[in-house]
């Protein structure tokens, strides 16, 4: 049984107020801060004294209001706010693993995520397993003595395979390890650690910021696993030093109590997109279709009332043709052919060719990634009828049938 969560009113119901009252938390653009005793500052350095600031690469006040925020809405005890969501990802795996270690990922992730880990972390001599996350045989299968993470996104990118966080978590646990679950697709509308994750990342540069301004990343986890990380003798995110300007924090953490009716509103442009796409016959991906595999599953796991997510993919077949799909729409003004995704304007890629580009080609086609797929971030338009209508035209137009 599912635990009841409700992400907006846990972020609605934090009360962070300025130094002199005002409605939002007051900016504290300090590198470093004062104290007002030598004692005290010894005592911060070996983590014993409470609500002190050292050094805003360990922690700035306005940065922890936004992790504070994080946290509430995630319902960890903690998090910690990194400068992009591939520090997130990195931090926390880097904390979590050590030379010799094993992960087991699933295959069909974020680019950068398997350039990480295939490309870079093996000068650790840290390895890594590639599976078919839906496959959890498969994942029990590729664990071994010294696997320490299961790694995988609730939804993932770009094929937007829906994970089974309640299963993979009881995966986890019987071996010992961490279920780590990049919800960047998806917040608001699943809440991996409820279900069972031990560490949520996130690059909230894209749906949680909304407004494709910065770049930042987050950490969701147990005060253990924060207060290492940020740990002054050994924990990674305070030596490797990825911290986030706290202006940009404050930023966020205005866009974080809207993002609860901007995911209403992406959720329902996708479905809308999304079911006119499968009725033109398009091979459609989208867990909100009742057709679609991943679609049970994330009924089972998603909080009520936030939708099925904003990011729809349709299969062209080939490169060339998704290339002058895209520009067609970009001309009559549909959105930007663009990376990157969340933003209050529909952004579209030929994900092979752009943010799954650092994939071999036979890993693509492992994963089941088309070269003509054309991945959708669908907009806050408030006419999203007006947006088909110019969709359907270009389908017409590059002759794509209606089979």
């Amino acid at each position: 049984m599912k635990k009841k969560h409700n992400p907006a009113k846990a972020i609605q119901n934090i009360k962070q107020f300025g130094e002199f009252g005002g409605v939002n938390p007051s900016i504290t653009d300090s590198a470093t801060f004062t104290f007002l005793g030598a004692q005290t500052m010894l005592d911060t350095f070996e983590g014993e004294a409470q609500g002190c600031f050292l050094y805003s690469r360990h922690w700035n006040p306005t940065n922890k209001y936004l992790a504070d925020t994080l946290a509430k809405m995630e319902g960890t005890e903690s998090a910690w706010v990194t400068a992009s969501g591939m520090a997130a990802i990195t931090n926390a795996i880097m904390q979590l693993c050590n030379s010799g270690d094993h992960i087991v990922s699933s295959i069909t992730t974020y680019g950068g995520t398997y350039a990480f880990f295939v490309n870079y972390l093996k000068k650790f001599n840290i390895t890594v397993t590639l599976v078919d996350i839906s496959d959890l045989e498969a994942v029990e299968a590729a664990i071994t003595p010294n696997t320490k993470v299961i790694y995988t996104e609730t939804m993932t990118n770009p094929l937007l395979q829906i994970s089974d966080i309640p299963e993979l978590s009881k995966i986890a646990k019987s071996n010992n390890i961490k279920l780590v679950v990049d919800n960047t697709f998806t917040p608001m509308i699943v809440s991996p650690a409820v279900l069972g994750a031990d560490i949520v990342v996130y690059s909230m540069t894209k749906f949680i910021n909304g407004k494709n301004d910065c770049v930042a990343g987050a950490i969701c986890a147990s005060h253990e696993f924060i207060n290492a990380l940020s740990n002054v003798n050994d924990g990674t995110s305070m030596l490797l030093g990825p911290a986030l300007d706290p202006l940009r924090a404050s930023s966020i953490l205005k866009s974080l109590h809207t993002l609860h009716i901007r995911m209403k509103q992406h959720s329902h442009n996708a479905s809308y997109l999304a079911e006119k796409f499968e009725k033109y016959q398009l091979n459609t991906i989208y867990p909100g279709l009742e057709a679609n595999v991943g679609h049970k599953l994330l009924c089972n796991m998603k909080n009520h009332g936030f939708g099925y997510g904003g990011m729809v993919a349709i299969d062209l077949e080939t490169p060339e043709k998704a290339s002058q799909f895209m520009e067609l729409l970009q001309n009559k003004g549909v959105g930007y052919l663009a990376v990157s995704l969340g933003y209050f304007i529909t952004i579209f890629s030929n994900s092979g060719s752009s943010t799954s580009s650092e994939v071999p080609i036979e890993t693509q086609h492992k994963m089941g990634l088309s070269p003509g797929l054309v991945r959708f971030s669908v907009g806050l338009d408030h006419d999203i009828k007006a947006s088909w209508t110019l969709i359907k035209q270009t389908l017409e137009e590059l002759e794509i049938p209606n089979s």
